[in-house]
């Protein structure tokens, strides 16, 4: 008599995920719809800078437009955070009450850092330039988290993704930042030397400070 065992197969819930992604090429396409030519030059900006020369006030960084796409970056940054510890073994990549907390301190820590940036430049006087230089940041990181977006996608649905591959986009990510941080302080190099002194105090408090003690909690949490 041959005996028959059940085996319970757990299926992964992925449908959370499906919906976030659907949701986000969604507002990209309204935005695009609603802001067409600027979308067409913003999707120019990997190799033109005649979105950044056009859309340089400081008024932009609350538009419609930023805010509907910072949106999205802000999703597929978590996705893109939590897809990193999920192959690195840290977490399971259908585990959707880790990928709130995730994009909830991803929104708490920017708009914390917005906050105290702006407490600071009104104090310095340099409140225009900081809004100017913040819309480039936000720009260039929107550009990179719509960029993340479809390979977000390919890490999520497929699972035999290597660890040398990740690290590459891992890699890739974070020489980008770098190169579009000294853009955007190319940009604002005169402005910048005139106020070197408060410049360097913004960079060391707001700009390296926060960015090293998550790594320090971060590698500590993990030991």
């Amino acid at each position: 008599m041959i005996e028959n065992e059940l085996h319970l197969r757990i299926i992964e819930n992925k449908d959370w995920a499906t919906v976030l992604f659907v949701l986000s090429f969604v507002v990209i396409a309204t935005t695009k719809s609603a802001f067409e030519n600027r979308f067409a030059d913003f999707a120019k900006l990997i190799y033109s800078d005649k979105y950044t020369n056009i859309y340089k006030d400081s008024s932009n960084l609350k538009s419609g437009f930023t805010i509907s796409l910072f949106f999205v970056q802000i999703i597929s940054l978590a996705f893109f955070i939590h897809l990193s510890l999920s192959l690195f073994g840290y977490a399971s990549k259908s585990d959707w009450i880790l990928y709130i907390q995730i994009i909830t301190f991803l929104i708490f820590f920017i708009l914390s850092k917005y906050l105290i940036e702006k407490i600071i430049a009104t104090a310095f006087n340099i409140e225009e330039f900081i809004e100017q230089f913040n819309l480039q940041k936000v720009t260039f990181r929107t550009y990179i988290g719509l960029l993340l977006l479809p390979i977000n996608i390919i890490l999520f649905y497929y699972d035999n993704i290597s660890r040398n591959i990740l690290i590459f986009f891992i890699c890739t990510v974070l020489i980008i930042n770098i190169l579009t941080y000294l853009v955007s302080i190319k940009n604002y190099q005169n402005v910048i030397f005139s106020k070197l002194f408060y410049f360097i105090l913004y960079l060391c408090a707001l700009e390296i400070a926060p960015y090293y003690f998550m790594y320090y909690w971060f590698t500590k949490g993990i030991a």
